[in-house]
């Protein structure tokens, strides 16, 4: 399906919600982060194994009996957007481009190199992350993504230019949602950027933005068709009947009694040809809405997109990688929100076999190694 967002070269940052750490709070989410580690690398047990995924039993218990610590303000930043765009940019979290070394050249490099103080002190921002994710709800990662880490990397990789995935660069990366064929997917994506010297954008579509007809609604809200995994994960995903899923439906906001549109849509991974002529016209107009309301932010150090993962969608423009340690840098952290609650038909889909990493549990001051989301260990993808 063609898509006329490679073509947008304006910057619509304005239209986002913006909201600034105040200096304090900033320098205080540092701090901590830095004594944290430092507590972390003085164990016996050594800095390798916590580094790697970041799901060490003393390293989560510490960031989960000392994020209380941190200025409300910092909490007040990470809450959920609040305006129709799903999104929200919170800038001046305090970097220094050359504390963190060069953008390493794929994600297992940058796992490797997190614990190597001579590379810089990604650790440490990797810390930084789980901290805000912690502030704003339930940071969790994928067995199948990034070999389980609770953060994950996003940097251009040499071979992977034209994928689906976070690791092209060539390609437009296709709005979508996050992690859309699985039921446990995050209600709130944190993107921080570390770096971006060459302003690639992100794109975000808000689904509250969107016009549609009723009957588009009717035949979008109609489960007809599957989200595949991604091919990134391999095979093993054909053992599991794929659900046909609703691509739009209405969802209680909270405890409030009203409802709002809620997405899942990842056009990328749709058999759409399997459908009939009149729902690929719908999805089709959806399409074409998602990009007539697309906003693009070209984030900078420091600053981290939280995107309402139930209400919007997310992507990237094309650029082109140098491969020499100045491209494009994210870190990204899967965020869930307890209070918030999916449609009950999702407790039924298979998942295709994946399993999450969850070591936080929001309000129980329990911190777990790990939590099957489901009795058929359900499934995942990688985007960025």
């Amino acid at each position: 399906m063609k898509s006329v967002l490679p073509e947008r070269k304006t910057l619509h940052p304005q239209d986002i919600e913006r909201r600034e750490l105040p200096p304090e709070a900033g320098r205080a989410v540092r701090e901590l982060a830095r004594e944290i580690c430092t507590t972390v690398h003085r164990s016996p047990r050594g800095a390798a194994p916590v580094t790697m995924t970041l799901t060490d039993p003393a390293l989560i218990a510490s960031i989960e009996e000392r994020v209380g610590e941190l200025p409300e303000a910092v909490r007040l930043a990470m809450r959920p957007p609040a305006g129709p765009t799903g999104a929200t940019i919170v800038s001046r979290l305090p970097l220094n481009d050359d504390e963190f070394g060069p953008t390493p050249p794929s994600w297992r490099e940058a796992a490797r190199w997190s614990g190597d103080t001579k590379r810089g002190n990604s650790f440490q921002l990797d810390v930084v992350m789980l901290l805000l994710a912690r502030c704003a709800g339930e940071p969790f990662g994928w067995y199948g993504q990034q070999d389980g880490r609770l953060v994950n990397n996003i940097v251009p990789t040499p071979g992977h230019e034209h994928e689906q995935s976070g690791a092209s660069s060539k390609t437009l990366l296709s709005p979508h949602t996050e992690d859309a064929f699985h039921p446990d997917r995050a209600n709130l994506l944190m993107l921080a950027c570390l770096r971006n010297p060459d302003l690639v954008g992100t794109t975000v579509s808000s689904v509250r933005q969107v016009e549609l007809t009723d009957d588009e609604y009717r035949l979008l809200s109609t489960p007809t068709l599957p989200i595949l995994p991604d091919v990134s994960y391999g095979d093993g995903h054909e053992r599991f009947t794929p659900p046909p899923l609703p691509t739009i439906w209405y969802a209680d906001e909270s405890h409030s009694g009203t409802t709002y549109p809620t997405l899942r849509y990842d056009p990328a991974y749709t058999p759409l040809d399997a459908a009939d002529a009149e729902f690929r016209h719908a999805y089709a107009r959806l399409t074409a809405e998602l990009e007539r309301v697309c906003h693009t932010a070209a984030l900078s150090p420091g600053e981290l997109l939280l995107v309402d993962n139930d209400v919007a969608v997310h992507g990237r423009v094309p650029f082109t990688a140098r491969y020499d340690g100045t491209d494009r840098w994210l870190k990204r952290v899967n965020i869930r929100l307890p209070e918030r609650r999916r449609r009950t038909a999702e407790a039924d889909e298979n998942g295709y076999g994946q399993r999450t990493v969850a070591p936080f549990r929001m309000g129980t001051g329990r911190a777990d190694a790990e939590r099957d989301t489901t009795p058929d260990e359900r499934g995942t993808v990688e985007h960025s």
